[in-house]
């Protein structure tokens, strides 16, 4: 049985698969299934800090504000990702209760709503590129970028969409509390969908329009926690290089050194396996002991390098 502690980030297929609608009814069996993986890791004696995406759910939620603007005044992004902390939090707490329940294990669990802050000077706000919330023709988006100084965008899936800033995670606001509630042997769920973005301005906290790459604050979180192992879980077997080429290949267990010789050349898109590849690099760069990209499915497998690809020092 292990004692160490490890940091699981879970991908948005915990919660919507491809293809479904996203109803409450395919959450909720898309979230035990998926706790049933964290189950197995909590078994074996693992402590376990659990970090989440949120990136559908923060959509819906901007869609429902904007359909009903006229009903009900919408409001600002922070306070959605807050919201969606409180949604998927729940969802986790509850399924891996029972699934520990049927496997006889009693343990606590607990969400936080979890600030992280972000320098208010970062070259992403002068540079805004996440896409989120609903498509607009490009009249509604001009129209829009008039009355709400909005800064919209094409998106190259069609239509034209709001861009927010990604500005780089810099500390996690409710650090000490997750410490101690992981000492005091709670599986702990924070830091969900990157956690709510903060500035400190001149010694108060402010929320700010933007949204934090997961898997960045989850490596930041992993390594303010003294975490031994970081675990990126997704829809696919692991990194990849020569990504759709011939000579393609998916790497196995890889170096620190290894892996972002490949980064810098180009191999991983910024879009998708880039940002991953990034966190578990910086995470064996702050003293981590081993960082970990695989399938949801196969998270067992995976932190005990049966499967997926394995950064280590």
């Amino acid at each position: 049985m292990s004692n160490e502690t490890v940091v699981i980030a879970l991908g948005g297929n915990a919660f919507i698969q491809k293809g479904q609608r996203g109803t409450v009814e395919e959450q909720w069996i898309n979230v035990s299934r998926a706790m049933r993986q964290i189950a197995d890791i909590i078994e074996k004696g693992y402590k376990v800090l659990l970090t989440h995406g949120n990136g559908p759910q923060v959509g819906n939620i901007l869609e429902w504000m904007e359909a009903l603007k006229h009903k009900i005044p919408p409001l600002p992004m922070d306070m959605a990702g807050a919201m969606t902390q409180g949604w998927i939090g729940y969802m986790i707490q509850q399924s891996l209760t029972n699934e520990l329940r049927r496997r006889g294990i009693h343990r606590r669990i607990v969400s936080i709503v979890n600030q992280v802050l972000v320098d208010g000077e970062d070259e992403a706000f002068k540079n805004p590129t996440k896409f989120v919330g609903p498509y607009y023709t490009e009249e509604e988006a001009k129209k829009l970028m008039r009355e709400k100084g909005w800064i919209m965008k094409p998106d190259p899936r069609g239509g034209w969409r709001r861009v927010v800033p990604s500005p780089k995670p810099i500390d996690n606001i409710e650090k000490e509390a997750i410490k101690m509630l992981l000492n005091s042997d709670f599986i702990v769920i924070a830091s969900g969908g990157g956690g709510i973005p903060v500035v400190d301005s001149g010694g108060q906290i402010n929320g700010v329009e933007a949204v934090i790459d997961k898997d960045l604050a989850g490596e930041l979180l992993a390594s303010l926690v003294d975490a031994d192992h970081f675990i990126i879980l997704t829809d696919v077997e692991g990194a990849m290089i020569n990504y759709g080429k011939k000579n393609m290949r998916i790497l196995r267990k890889v170096t620190v050194d290894e892996i972002e010789k490949y980064y810098r050349e180009g191999h991983f898109p910024p879009g998708s396996m880039g940002p991953k590849v990034l966190a578990a690099i910086k995470f064996i760069r702050n003293g981590g002991k081993k960082a970990a990209i695989g399938h949801l499915y196969k998270a067992l497998d995976l932190l005990e390098e049966r499967t997926g690809t394995i950064i280590t020092r």
